[in-house]
């Protein structure tokens, strides 16, 4: 049944209308602009909870806007795209009342939360695009959006990294819009449709589908993370905590990741993308920024730099689970799209904390911290000891079916490879909790700030989802349902 989509434009709206109203509140206004961030978040959520169970019913939604001829605006809500939906919702909702206590006394809120919707409103787009060229258009909205939320202390050291960040992503984003030309070319569409769109294409000119998979892929890899195209995100942790768990968990290296879910599964389809040969060396890649992400995190002393190797390397599981061309690597590709941005934002949070109210910036200055701050270490430990995929967290749901899947796909290297990487993590985290909670610190020295609950609750709430989503995998309300019912789509089994 086919609706028109007035509930996804609400959706989408919610967001890119409140940014405005924001920009123009004064600072002084700060009762105000916090009841209408939250307001907003908190409506964002009810509405997609209605979307998702609309959608899970068989409601198809789909608004089209020919600009030119062959060339539309489309958006759609999906199943995939609710996947991406609901995880931006619930932490952006979790991650606004973070900000607001994190921002409390600091400047320019009005301008951070006006950016900061727009974010919002940039990864809805990106969620519920139609085709790639809706997918363009909001893909660089979300470059736009971000530069100011990375570039917001105004410190020398903010400006660099804001410059390196638009250096990588506008070009990311040049090289998108040339392959949108070219899929719009060979196909003649760009829509997005499960089974892709290139089969006939890749019997006429394979080379030319091989040439358009590289160029696709490698734009979006830059969002992704996926080396070589990596480098901006460390550099990019200069920003405040609250941006740096924006990018990890929810919006720009997801967008990145769900970007290449779209063009393999949707764009050339698994089959044809495995038959042109370009699945293995996409699986390759995804390997090696695995371990080169987990190897860069140990020589780290600084914790958000630390984390953000962990994150370059931990997002390209997904890109792996995708690569393996195999159903049970799918669902643990799509699972550990919604577990790692738990995981990952919970570890910002709580890093955000220890700077905020412990000066703590760095892994040697980590000793005793668990003992003055421990509701945030108790929830950073579950995050870490997720990552490094424990039972029954949620890291280790998503590497048992990448595992599996790997089997499935004839592919044992991957066992090895998710054994290495799971002894990397074991080296970069063990070392940090064991620095917090059995070494003695200055206990005595006095917090450089009261953390209030708006700081505290975020980190404890996304570290009992960890648990949660890990604890009841198999429940039918639980993420891993949803992607399995999302793989029988993409693989129209």
């Amino acid at each position: 049944m086919t609706e028109t989509p007035f509930l996804p434009l609400i959706i989408l709206f919610t967001s890119l209308l409140a940014a405005p109203v924001i920009f123009a509140l004064p600072e002084r206004a700060a009762r105000l602009r916090t009841g209408i961030n939250l307001g907003v978040a908190g409506l964002k959520v009810a509405l997609v909870s209605w979307l998702a169970w609309k959608v899970s019913q068989g409601v198809i939604y789909d608004l089209r806007f020919t600009m030119l001829p062959g060339l539309e605006f489309k958006l759609q809500a999906d199943p995939l795209a609710m996947l991406f939906i609901s995880l931006s919702a619930i932490l952006w909702l979790i991650t606004t009342i973070y900000s607001v206590g994190y921002l409390e006394h600091g400047p320019h809120r009005a301008r951070f939360f006006g950016f900061f919707s727009l974010c919002v409103a940039a990864t809805v787009g990106i969620a519920m695009a139609g085709n790639l060229f809706t997918f363009l258009i909001f893909y660089e909205l979300l470059t736009l959006a971000t530069y100011p939320l990375v570039i917001h202390k105004g410190s020398a050291d903010a400006l660099r990294a804001g410059r390196i960040y638009l250096t990588y992503t506008l070009a990311g984003g040049l090289v998108l819009l040339l392959g949108t030309l070219g899929m719009w070319v060979l196909a003649g569409t760009t829509d997005f449709v499960p089974g892709g769109v290139l089969a006939d294409v890749v019997a006429e000119n394979r080379l030319a589908a091989q040439i358009l998979f590289v160029v696709l892929v490698g734009a979006l890899g830059v969002k992704a993370a996926l080396f070589p195209f990596h480098a901006w995100l460390p550099i990019a942790m200069v920003a405040p905590a609250p941006v740096s768990a924006l990018l990890h968990a929810v919006a720009v290296v997801k967008a990145g990741a769900f970007g290449i879910m779209r063009v393999v599964y949707e764009v050339f389809g698994i089959e044809t993308a495995q038959a042109i040969g370009m699945t293995a060396p996409l699986a390759a890649l995804a390997g090696i920024t695995i371990i080169f992400g987990s190897l860069r995190a140990i020589t780290q002393d600084d914790i958000k730099k630390r984390l953000a190797y962990s994150t370059v390397s931990q997002v390209s599981y997904i890109t792996l689970g995708v690569a393996l061309a195999s159903p049970i690597a799918a669902v643990g590709a799509l699972a550990h799209l919604i577990h790692q941005g738990l995981m990952k934002i919970t570890m910002f949070m709580a890093a955000g904390n220890l700077t905020e109210g412990l000066g703590v910036r760095s892994v040697s200055e980590m000793d005793g911290v668990g003992r003055r701050m421990p509701g945030t270490m108790l929830a950073f430990s579950l995050a870490a000891l997720a990552m490094i995929g424990l039972p029954p967290l949620a890291g280790f749901v998503s590497k048992w079916y990448l595992a599996q899947g790997g089997l499935d796909a004839g592919a044992g290297w991957v066992i090895a490879l998710l054994l290495g990487s799971s002894l990397l993590n074991a080296i970069y985290f063990l070392p940090m909790l064991h620095r917090a909670w059995f070494r003695d610190g200055a206990s005595d020295s006095p917090p450089k700030r009261q953390i209030g609950w708006m700081l505290a609750a975020p980190p404890i709430t996304t570290a009992l989802m960890v648990l949660a989503v890990g604890g009841f995998a198999n429940a039918p309300f639980s993420p891993l349902e949803w992607t399995r019912f999302v793989v029988a789509i993409e693989y129209q089994e």
